[in-house]
């Protein structure tokens, strides 16, 4: 039998019950202790799960805790300094989105984590989604055609914030999803939005990134919206993928649909648009809760020292995002250039590239405790691993610039 693997969860607000109850379930898995500076929270916690041990003083719940993972679900402005004394401490972390609020950051949370041999992943959790995994695989068969723009909403009525903006807190996933599908970083960011409610805090931004051949994406976010819509849709050459993560059945619908213009015409009136109206179908998709998916590759990837599929490099990736965005909202969303933030990584007929350090595909072996093995490569977790899904990666190349 595995070694059962003991995680704390700090943070205990929003999104940390949906860790804990996760984490709980899971087999081979011993959720020790949970931390939350509310005594009123823990206590709730604990009349759910009565066997968990509660504390309010994090350096505690590290020091005491017998623990061997922590995952961290607190405030943004909090995630590096927690996360760095959970890695320095000798635990593997997992962080939510987004995982610092500067690249700096991030960048030293990955030399930390590689230094100590520790496994560091991200809360991507739509990477997870059956929803997310078809569409890739869809897009990867080449069913659409070329991809020509990605378009995102993900609008509701709060939660307001007032230490990150709209785009920090909700863009996250769709920058994840549209980077997973696209295969590629994006080129230029323009951000533009506005304030209403918290004095310099944007709660409606527009964001729209550039990529290769042409290839563009955008996100609208909101808290002032009445509807809480979650949509994206992915235009190809060929045909049209339409996703609503709120609708109940029939997430994904893909339209075949396109526009084609005439090869040649020798005056005005023999142009004509062609435009193909075909069917709709709504391919099947497996029911899962992506949370329980992402929680159980934390622990499978420390258990055979694999890179998470969404790890601190990912994690990286994303924030620098970000930083242009708010760059550009502070220029009036002017354009921000990605590829002078993108440290050697390079272009190539394939997509976005670079070549590992000699030890970057390796975690150190540490000591024999759970996962303290050398990393194998990046894998997808064996719950993603399943017939009729194909992730199409090539030798599994890291596309991921490099820290």
């Amino acid at each position: 039998m595995a070694k059962e693997i003991k995680v704390g969860v700090v943070g205990c607000g929003y999104w940390g019950p949906n860790l804990v109850r996760n984490f709980r379930a899971l087999p081979d898995c011993q959720l020790k202790t949970v931390c939350d500076l509310s005594e009123q929270r823990l206590a709730h916690l604990k009349s759910i799960y009565p066997e968990v041990q509660g504390t309010t003083d994090f350096r505690q719940m590290l020091a005491g805790g017998g623990l061997d993972a922590v995952v961290i679900a607190t405030a943004v402005s909090t995630h590096y300094p927690m996360a760095r004394a959970s890695l320095l401490a000798g635990k593997h972390t997992m962080i939510e989105k987004p995982m610092a609020g500067s690249s700096a950051e991030c960048e030293d949370l990955i030399a930390i984590a590689k230094r100590k041999g520790l496994v560091l992943m991200v809360g991507h959790t739509f990477l997870y989604s059956p929803a997310v995994r078809k569409i890739k695989e869809i897009v990867s068969n080449g069913d659409i055609g070329e991809i020509r723009y990605i378009s995102a909403r993900r609008l509701n009525l709060g939660l307001f914030q007032k230490d990150i903006n709209v785009t920090w807190d909700l863009s996250p996933h769709d920058i994840s999803i549209i980077l997973h599908i696209m295969g590629e970083q994006p080129l230029t960011i323009n951000c533009c939005g506005s304030t209403h409610i918290n004095a310099n805090v944007e709660d409606i931004t527009s964001m729209y990134m550039t990529f290769p051949s042409q290839k563009s994406a955008m996100i609208h976010s909101s808290w002032l919206d009445p509807r809480k819509i979650r949509e994206m849709t992915i235009v190809g050459s060929k045909r049209m993928i339409v996703y609503d993560d709120v609708a109940p059945l029939e997430k994904i619908r893909v339209f075949d649909s396109r526009v084609e213009r005439p090869p040649h015409y020798d005056t005005f009136a023999e142009f004509h648009y062609a435009y193909h109206y075909g069917d709709v179908y709504s391919p099947y998709i497996r029911q899962e809760e992506p949370l329980k998916t992402e929680c159980q590759h934390f622990l499978d990837c420390i258990r055979q020292g694999i890179v998470p599929l969404s790890d601190g490099n990912q994690g990286l990736e994303l924030v620098r995002i970000l930083e242009a965005s708010s760059e550009s909202l502070k220029r009036g969303g002017a354009p921000m250039d990605l590829t002078v933030h993108l440290n050697g990584h390079k272009l190539n007929g394939n997509g976005w590239t670079r070549s590992l350090p000699p030890k970057a595909a390796r975690l150190a072996t540490a000591r024999k405790a759970p996962g303290r093995v050398a990393a194998k490569k990046y894998a997808f977790p064996a719950e993603l691993k399943r017939p009729g899904i194909s992730f199409r990666l090539k030798k599994q190349a890291d596309v991921r610039p490099q820290a």
